[in-house]
């Protein structure tokens, strides 16, 4: 399905006018994260064989480059002389964590109609970091944090300290949510978000980057709905509930 979606991304990306896939390359970072991720020695040791890489065509960022890194210390380097810039590391965990909060900053400025996706995406990435597996960020990934969601939140000492100096425009994915356990919900949530405000952009927008905007986060969403069905079904069904609640 993921492939399906980067091919679909890399058509609309065809169609856009000179300049517009300036909007697309953050959106699909995505796909660049996985690529490295994929290269990267598994927590167990194991080094069998990465899976085939994603082609990227216009939508990379710098994953030519990246390729050619033969050792994570390369990696490193290449990730800090790109726009991505240095993810404060080059442990597995360092690398993909600072592309993840790197891909929330770059979209933030550079998709105006995705930046509050952007910020909620940041909240959840720093809540799970911080309250789930208690790792403090990568200097750099935080300070990426501090520009998405104020400079109080990141160094805040308890979950719920967090959700409470969180601005607005980054707390609405966790204002449910009273647990770091229960951040598979805000997951589920910001997905729907995505959902609704995609749709409304390609509803009621013209011609422009929202509509553009749009289609990339309704295509997207489909895509993960369809990943959460086929995962529930390949393991035997979960609750119902549950998986109301992810799809």
């Amino acid at each position: 399905m993921t492939a399906t979606l980067l091919w679909h991304l890399r058509v609309l990306a065809g169609w856009l006018p000179r300049g517009g896939v300036r909007l697309l390359v953050p959106l699909a970072a995505g796909f660049e994260i996985a690529n490295v991720a994929s290269r990267l020695t598994a927590p167990d040791g194991c080094h069998s064989d990465p899976p085939r890489p994603y082609r990227l065509g216009a939508l990379e960022t710098a994953w030519r480059n990246l390729e050619r890194a033969g050792t994570p210390a390369e990696l490193r380097a290449a990730l800090t002389a790109s726009p991505w810039g240095d993810p404060g590391g080059d442990t597995p965990w360092a690398l993909v964590t600072g592309m993840r909060m790197a891909a929330a900053r770059r979209t933030a400025v550079a998709v105006p109609p995705a930046r509050r996706w952007a910020r909620g995406r940041a909240a959840l990435l720093t809540a799970r970091e911080r309250f789930v597996y208690q790792r403090s960020l990568p200097e750099p990934a935080r300070r990426d944090a501090a520009r998405l969601l104020g400079a109080q939140a990141p160094e805040a000492a308890s979950y719920q300290e967090f959700r409470e100096r969180l601005p607005s425009a980054a707390g609405w994915v966790l204002a449910e949510i009273e647990e770091p356990g229960a951040l598979w919900q805000a997951e589920a949530h910001w997905w729907r978000t995505v959902q609704v405000d995609g749709a409304e952009m390609l509803h009621n927008g013209r011609c422009g980057p929202r509509v553009v905007v749009g289609a990339v986060a309704v295509l997207s969403v489909d895509a993960w709905r369809v990943r959460a069905a086929l995962g529930s079904a390949a393991r035997g069904g979960r609750p119902w509930e549950v998986f109301d609640a992810l799809v």
